[in-house]
């Protein structure tokens, strides 16, 4: 009964569950930004960059 209390493959079986999350968020980011991504999807990075920068109050 001794292998019932081996845990020596739990540590791989975790860090393959953490991969695995890590892989499934970065295909969410990259599916919710996609439009950033393409070259004709009229929308543009840099525009509102400078959209969200002259919104914010100067400091005086």
């Amino acid at each position: 009964m001794s292998f019932l209390k081996d845990e020596g493959g739990q540590g791989a079986a975790e860090y393959i569950l953490l991969f695995g999350g890590v892989i499934v968020i970065a295909i969410a980011a990259l599916l919710i930004y996609r439009a950033y991504f393409t070259q004709n999807s009229g929308l543009e990075a840099s525009q509102d960059i400078q959209s969200v920068r002259g919104s914010i109050p100067a400091k005086v």
